[in-house]
């Protein structure tokens, strides 16, 4: 059926993350946006672009002008506030709008990666211990070294580098200074590194959910370099990190891991209350065992992502892997 279509996104604006180098990231919405907007044209719906600027009320003002039948959400919040990523999808909701992906909550939730944690562990996921920590509350710290130092409240790696797997207190205390100057909030979160194999995966689904081809990072890094996704490893072409980290879909691994791990999937996507699409990274530790390490809802769906690829593997092109997308909200609708 030809729908009116609005792909709704944040436009891209001067913000801190120009001073910690990360512009690129918040760039990589417009590719995204292009892309999308191909594969509806292709797919036969009408398609309009609403990119978003704050203030918030600004934005009402223009979603509520819309006369379409579907939202394609693709906004990420506005520089320098990323929270705001889940108030597009509540005024969309409270204005009865349908839009894709998942609901305010999930994204509101998920991006407090210290509180998706904690819901996690309650719930039976494994996921690393971890801590909430401060230049001034350092002398708390309880954890076993290795940690990583990842800022609590961000997506896109941003924050993440070479020096954010720390293994003694002096880096600690360096980092956790570091990322507090660049990204503000009262506290970083610290957890105990996995060094292990890393697997992303990819769930589409409603009250009923499938979990895509999974996905391995595969690192071949100079010796001494921590085998993470850093910042540079997604958005800098040339660099050490971006040479040295590729996808390996589907992932090369016994079948009773890749029932184990796509299990873990479904139940932190259904934990976190997500809905849709949504990626789950996890970490393989010496023991075996999955160890989920974030959920991210509404992650990048570019067509070189991990989900589209993932999507690829499972036998769906990017029109096809759009087209589920949106019938996804077309249930949600029902």
């Amino acid at each position: 059926m030809r729908m009116r279509v609005a792909i709704v996104y944040n436009r891209p604006s001067p913000s801190h993350y120009d001073v910690a180098g990360e512009q690129k990231a918040v760039l990589g919405v417009l590719d995204e946006m292009v892309a999308v907007r191909h594969a509806l044209l292709e797919l036969g719906h009408s398609v309009i672009c609403v990119p978003l600027v704050p203030p918030l009320e600004a934005a009402r003002e223009k979603l509520g002008k819309l006369r379409i039948d579907l939202v394609f959400n693709l906004f990420e919040g506005f520089c320098d506030s990323p929270a705001t990523e889940a108030d597009i999808p509540e005024i969309l909701s409270e204005m009865g709008m349908h839009y894709t992906g998942c609901p305010p909550d999930a994204l509101r939730f998920s991006l407090d990666k210290a509180r998706t944690k904690a819901v996690l562990k309650d719930g039976g996921i494994n996921t690393p211990d971890f801590q909430l920590l401060n230049p001034d509350t350092l002398s708390s710290f309880r954890l076993n070294y290795p940690c990583i130092v990842k800022p609590r409240c961000e997506d896109g790696s941003h924050g993440m580098s070479e020096e954010s797997v720390v293994h003694d207190h002096v880096s600690l205390e360096r980092q956790v200074t570091k990322i507090i100057r660049l990204y503000g909030g009262e506290e970083v979160l610290v957890e105990e590194f996995i060094d292990g194999r890393e697997f992303n995966a990819t769930v589409l689904g409603n009250s009923e959910a499938i979990v895509l081809a999974l996905s391995e990072i595969s690192f071949s890094l100079p010796p001494g370099k921590p085998k993470i996704l850093t910042f540079a490893a997604k958005w800098e072409a040339g660099s050490t990190y971006f040479r040295g980290t590729r996808p390996v879909c589907p992932a090369r691994i016994s079948k009773d891991d890749q029932q184990r791990i796509a299990g873990m999937a479904r139940a932190a996507f259904y934990l976190t209350g997500c809905r849709g699409y949504a990626r789950v990274d996890m970490r393989q530790g010496k023991d075996g065992r999955p160890t989920v390490i974030e959920v991210n809802p509404n992650p990048d769906i570019s067509p070189d992502s991990g989900a589209a690829i993932q999507a690829k593997a499972a036998g769906l092109n990017y029109r096809q892997f759009i087209a589920k997308i949106i019938s996804l909200a077309g249930e949600m609708k029902a």
